[in-house]
């Protein structure tokens, strides 16, 4: 199943792909239906006590043929988390090319790297991104798995940890390479505002059989720039998940961003960073496809 946030009529709403993908089943309004309240944004919804696979199929079935449906052109996508209750969780270096392209070998990591991005930089699919050109000169793109935790753990083992997955999606952890220079860390450099897009929609984790076995690209005005596979984590999706909840708390709708392939504009001899009206397009395979454009900020 395929979940996401839209507008349409000047209201937002959560729903699931049907009829082949070409029609959006409002889950809220499907649920009521039944006598079941469930919460008004997908977070909540998420972690709700009815919430459920065969639940969602249960409604997916009783509408079918309802009027409820709409049609998926007629509606826009939004962030499916437009705006978490938490930093975004990401972690750093996650393929050994991309450790080597920013610095060498030595900084391949041995231990995993975590850091954040601010809840204001979660940006729609198709959304313009602002370019900030009055504050970075090294705007680049980094195309990532987007994880996305669907229940409550905390001290989760890693055979265990896709149990606590809802599903996956994809982001684009544009960065401010001269801000996170010089500020000796990155959370500045991350979280300039929209430079989290995410989407387009956020696939159940039933749809994915292996998570860590998926080809990633990443191109820009039609060029491919990255072009790698999961399976070249050096962190599975699996000791990712162990890790941040060693001390900490996961809880429903908290994202995790599984790091970057090579390829990144600052990878580049010349750095090759993002400008004006430069389009990027990050493709997972089986997840999907997420595009966006940067514009000029006056």
């Amino acid at each position: 199943m395929k979940y996401i946030t839209y507008e349409y009529n000047n209201k937002q709403a959560y729903g699931v792909l049907v009829k082949e993908e070409k029609m959006v089943l409002p889950l809220q309004e499907a649920a009521q239906n039944k006598g079941v309240p469930l919460p008004e944004d997908l977070v909540d919804a998420i972690g709700h006590e009815k919430w459920s696979d065969t639940f969602i199929q249960e409604l997916i079935s009783n509408e079918s043929e309802s009027t409820l449906l709409i049609a998926l052109e007629d509606i826009q996508l939004k962030a499916p988390i437009p705006r978490p209750k938490k930093n975004v969780f990401c972690v750093g270096k996650n393929y050994a090319e991309h450790a080597i392209e920013m610095g060498s070998s030595a900084d391949i990591p041995k231990e995993m790297i975590v850091f954040t991005k601010s809840p204001t930089t979660v940006a729609a699919p198709d959304e313009e991104i602002p370019h900030y050109q009055q504050l970075t000169e090294m705007l680049d793109y980094e195309g990532e798995v987007g994880v996305i935790i669907g229940k409550k753990g905390k001290e989760i083992e890693e055979a265990e940890a896709l149990d606590y997955v809802f599903g996956y999606t994809i982001i684009n952890d544009i960065t401010a390479r001269d801000i996170q220079s010089k500020h000796k860390q990155y959370f500045l450099g991350k979280s300039l505002d929209q430079s989290c897009p995410i989407g387009p929609w956020i696939v159940g984790k039933e749809e994915l059989t292996n998570p860590n076995d998926l080809r990633i690209t990443t191109k820009v005005n039609g060029e491919v720039r990255q072009d790698s596979h999961t399976s070249k984590f050096i962190f599975p999706i699996e000791k990712i998940i162990h890790i941040l909840s060693k001390g900490m708390t996961l809880e429903p709708g908290d994202i995790i961003a599984t790091g970057t392939p090579a390829g990144v504009g600052n990878g580049f001899k010349p750095p090759r960073f993002l400008k004006p009206g430069d389009h990027i397009e990050i493709t997972v395979e089986g997840v999907g496809q997420l595009s966006n454009t940067i514009m000029t900020i006056n």
